[in-house]
């Protein structure tokens, strides 16, 4: 019985030693993810990228047309029906 008491014992220190690493190891790993996303939320933002300003109406106009000639092009494939190419034309250009 000692014996049995004794391996019981043993499991359950290493059992526990177990648990205390893996809740380590969370802790540490949940606050450098924490310290990440601070990170790239206190980053200045640079104002050329946020597409902030009106569009230049040329390229406004080419993607506008891009987007037409693609839906005739689907269209004389057989993909697009006719209403279905009168509403995306009217959303495109509405």
């Amino acid at each position: 019985m000692p014996g049995l008491l004794r391996g019981v014992a043993r499991t359950a220190v290493i059992a526990g030693t177990a648990t205390a690493v893996s809740n380590r190891v969370s802790r540490r790993q949940a606050g450098r993810w924490a310290a990440q996303d601070q990170q790239r939320y206190e980053q200045p933002v640079d104002d050329a990228d946020d597409g902030g300003g009106p569009p230049d109406p040329d390229e406004d106009m080419s993607a506008r047309l891009a987007q037409l000639k693609q839906l005739g092009e689907l269209k004389a494939q057989g993909v697009l029906t006719d209403d279905e190419f009168e509403q995306q034309k009217q959303r495109i250009l509405g």
